[in-house]
C-alpha cells in the first residue's frame, strides 16, 4: 500500500514502482508460459519424428534383410529357375526351387477368400448404407466387425472340423485338406474389412446424387447399383485390394485347412501349400541355419513383400485416378 505524505495524500512515486513491479511480472510470466510451450512443441515434434523413424527404420531393416539373404540363395539357384520352375521341393532328393507351386497356391486360395469376401462384404455394405435404419445399423456393424477380431487359428479349425466335412458331403473331395474350404473361410474373415470401408465410402457420397435420382423415378435398388456404387468405386476397390492383401499374407487357415502340398493346380478341391506356409513349415527350428533350405525362407517372403507391394502400390493408383471430388 502506497505511503502518506503530509498533507495525507498517497504517494505517486511508490505508485508507480508497484506498477512498474506488476508489469515486469506479468511479462516474466509471458516469457515463461511461451518458453513452455516452445519445448513442449520440441518434445511432442522430436517423439512424433521418433515414431515415424521408428517405422521407416523397420521397413528398411525387413528389405535388408529379406535382399541380403535372398541373394545368398539366388548365389547358388537362378533366379529363373525359381521363377519359372513347376516344381517346389527343397527338402526332398533331388532338390527343385520352382516357387510357381507355392505361388499359384497362394493366389488360388486368396482368389476363392477375394469372392467370397467382395459378394457378401459389398452387399452388406449396400444394405447398411442403403436399406437398414440408423438402429439396426448400430446393431449390425459392430457385429460384423467382431469376425475380424476372431483369432485366425480358430478360423483355421473351423474350416477344417466344420467345413470341410459339409463340402466332403457335396462335393468329390479325396482328402480332408483342400483349398476351397481355408478361402472360404478367409473370406469371411476379410468379409468385415471389404463391408466397413465399402459402406464408409458410400455413406460419404452427397445426398443431392440420391435425390437427383430418385426424382428421376429410380428405385431404391437402381440408385444404389447405378448412383451410389459407381461414386463411391475408389473406395469400395481400395478396400478389396487391402482385403486381398490381407489374404495373400495369411498363415493359419492355409496351414491348418489347405494342407503342405505344393501343387501347381487351379483345382479348389485338392491340397496345395502357400507362400506363408512354407515359411512356417520350414521356420519351425529343424532347419540349420545359414543352409540353401533356409535361405529359401527370405527367397520366398521376397517374392510375397514384392507381390503385396505391388497390389497396393496398384490400389493407391486407382484411388487416386478415379476419386471424385463432390
Amino acid at each position: 500500500m502506497a505511503s502518506l505524505n503530509r498533507s495525507g495524500s498517497s504517494n505517486p512515486v511508490n505508485s508507480g514502482d508497484s506498477g512498474k513491479s506488476g508489469f515486469r511480472a506479468s511479462i516474466e510470466a509471458r516469457r515463461k508460459a511461451r518458453n513452455r510451450a516452445r519445448i513442449e512443441q520440441i518434445v511432442v515434434v522430436a517423439l512424433l519424428v521418433l515414431a515415424t523413424a521408428v517405422s521407416v527404420l523397420t521397413t528398411v531393416g525387413i528389405i535388408f534383410t529379406l535382399l541380403r539373404e535372398s541373394y545368398g540363395f539366388f548365389q547358388d539357384v537362378s533366379v529363373w529357375e525359381f521363377l519359372t520352375g513347376t516344381r517346389w521341393a527343397p527338402l526332398f532328393s533331388p532338390q527343385s526351387f520352382g516357387v510357381l507351386p507355392l505361388i499359384a497356391g497362394t493366389l488360388l486360395a486368396a482368389g476363392i477368400a477375394g469372392v467370397v469376401a467382395l459378394t457378401l462384404g459389398l452387399g452388406a455394405a449396400i444394405y447398411l448404407s442403403e436399406y437398414a435404419p440408423d438402429r439396426v445399423r448400430r446393431i449390425i456393424k459392430p457385429v460384423l466387425e467382431v469376425l475380424a477380431g476372431i483369432p485366425t487359428v480358430v478360423y483355421g479349425f473351423f474350416a477344417l472340423s466344420f467345413l470341410t466335412p459339409i463340402l466332403q458331403a457335396v462335393l468329390p473331395i479325396p482328402v480332408i485338406f483342400n483349398v476351397l474350404s481355408a478361402g472360404m473361410v478367409m473370406g469371411l474373415m476379410i468379409m468385415p474389412m471389404v463391408s466397413t470401408l465399402s459402406e464408409d465410402a458410400m455413406v460419404a457420397v452427397p445426398r443431392p446424387l440420391r435425390d437427383a435420382a430418385y426424382a428421376l423415378g429410380a428405385t431404391r435398388f437402381e440408385v444404389a447399383v447405378k448412383v451410389v456404387l459407381p461414386a463411391a468405386l475408389p473406395g469400395i476397390v481400395a478396400s478389396f485390394i487391402l482385403a486381398l492383401s490381407r489374404a495373400i499374407g495369411e498363415t493359419l487357415i492355409v496351414t491348418i485347412a489347405a494342407g503342405a502340398t505344393p501343387n501347381l493346380t487351379i483345382n479348389p478341391l485338392e491340397s496345395i501349400q502357400t507362400m506363408t506356409a512354407y515359411i512356417v513349415q520350414v521356420s519351425l527350428g529343424e532347419t540349420p541355419q545359414g543352409t540353401l533350405v533356409f535361405k529359401t525362407i527370405f527367397a520366398v517372403a521376397l517374392v510375397l513383400f514384392l507381390m503385396t507391394l505391388a497390389m497396393n502400390i496398384a490400389g493407391r493408383w486407382i484411388v487416386r485416378r478415379y476419386t471424385e471430388r463432390y
